[in-house]
């Protein structure tokens, strides 16, 4: 086993364990994700497919592409959190309107009708004063970290 083998595990595993962690939410603590959770998670499977490539067939740059992977999901990640903090302004389809902003009368039932029922500017669980979405931004850091460790590992 070489060096990109031994150090892609670490962050296979976090993009595992993340990606689990958001479905026993989901399915487990009844937590539907709004979209830009759904985003999200599409950063980690792509990053867990490229860490089970790099384990059969030991690229650095497969562990480069699984790296900038988590980092897009961390992006997304922080881009949420932001919403949710008010920071700035998120998708108007998966926001819930300004009640000062006038909304035309024809719009009014086709925003109603396009809006998701779970809301990308409401935190639905938080610890230590951060969201999942928080959480989710600086974990992905981490193992964004690690999968570029991996991908500079030499023999």
């Amino acid at each position: 086993m070489n060096a990109v083998e031994r150090r892609a595990f670490a962050p296979l595993l976090g993009s595992v364990a993340l990606l689990l962690g958001a479905l026993a939410f989901q399915y487990l603590g009844g937590l539907a994700p709004c979209p830009l959770c759904i985003d999200q998670r599409w950063a980690h499977g792509v990053a867990i497919a490229l860490g089970i490539l790099v384990l059969v067939w030991p690229r650095r740059w497969l562990a480069f592409l699984a790296g900038l992977a988590v980092l897009t999901g961390a992006g997304i990640a922080l881009f949420h959190a932001g919403i949710e903090q008010k920071w700035w302004a998120g998708p108007m389809t998966c926001t819930a309107p300004d009640p000062g902003a006038a909304v035309p009368a024809g719009d009014l039932l086709d925003r109603i009708l396009e809006t998701p029922v779970v809301l990308c500017d409401q935190i639905a669980w938080s610890w230590l004063g951060i969201s999942m979405a928080g959480w989710n931004a600086i974990l992905s850091l981490v193992i964004a970290l690690l999968w570029f460790r991996t991908a500079m590992a030499r023999d």
